[in-house]
């Protein structure tokens, strides 16, 4: 899928599609975060992944504040169109606790 093809599967400039982030290397799945048309053609074109901030209401390039940065391997659409996977190759941590991945806090499966 080219580039052009997979951001008019986007139909909706304000649509809000989440991406799912795994390391190319390890595979871990490093976090969870949301695109948008802009975001994805910025990370598209940058390699750099960016994300639309929900809480702040504008683009986030992963990475800008705490050099955090994640060098976009790849992107893949999912079969029913509607996540995404994002491969990266993770500089320093994924989360913004200083967890290497936001998915750190197991629930016992008694909770379950």
């Amino acid at each position: 899928m080219t580039n052009p093809e997979l951001i008019s599967l986007l139909k909706d400039p304000e649509l809000l599609i989440p991406a799912i982030v795994q390391d190319v290397n390890t595979r871990e799945v490093l976090m969870l975060a949301y695109m948008n048309t802009q975001s994805l053609a910025m990370t598209l074109s940058s390699g750099r992944a960016t994300y639309w901030s929900r809480s702040r209401n504008e683009l986030w390039v992963k990475g800008a504040t705490s050099g955090h940065f994640q060098q976009v391997h790849s992107i893949s659409l999912d079969c029913d169109g509607d996540a995404l996977l994002v491969t990266v190759t993770q500089t320093g941590v994924a989360c913004h606790t200083g967890e290497v991945t936001c998915f750190h806090k197991p629930l016992p499966m008694s909770a379950l």
